[in-house]
């Protein structure tokens, strides 16, 4: 099963290695992996799609806590949450089907951020559905190159 974590760290080295060394030593695959300063500079939030049956979850959980550099670990999983993740598609686009393919990135709120002699390179934020729907679309002209970010996720405001 899919597990959504959302940690908070300290902002300092060694500590994304400690945190990802822990969860892949006990075998568990990490799927996504995003991560970056928080509102305070001396925090990080790291993001990060775990594969893990619910003990192995449990498992990962006690021991992040463990860890000294570890502040809080929220479990999004199933929790009412905002996920999004950048994609850029590298395009083939012969000068003839540019404008097909500018419609579609349109359609999906895309944006062309730059054109070469063959080829357009789009970005594209949103969740997997979306990205997955661009990119089956854009098979059909081609792919050269494709590259994901890491999942980010936050927890919605609650309604109180």
């Amino acid at each position: 099963m899919k597990h959504v974590l959302s940690v908070l760290v300290e902002n300092k080295p060694g500590v994304l290695s400690r945190v990802t060394g822990l969860i892949s030593r006990r075998g568990f695959n990490i799927e996504s992996l995003s991560v970056g300063p928080t509102e305070d500079p001396t925090m990080s939030r790291l993001t990060a799609i775990v594969i893990a049956d619910d003990l192995g979850y449990e498992q990962i959980t006690k021991q992040l806590h463990k860890l000294i550099s570890v502040h809080k670990i929220t479990d999004l999983t199933d929790e009412a949450s905002i996920e999004r993740e950048l994609a850029l598609f590298k395009v083939n686009a012969a000068p003839e089907r540019r404008s097909e393919i500018i419609e579609i990135a349109n359609i999906f709120r895309a944006k062309i951020v730059d054109v070469g002699r063959n080829t357009l390179t789009v970005e594209a934020t949103g969740d997997d559905a979306k990205l997955k729907g661009l990119e089956d679309l854009f098979r059909a002209y081609g792919i050269k190159e494709i590259v994901r970010t890491g999942k980010v996720a936050l927890s919605r405001a609650s309604r109180d």
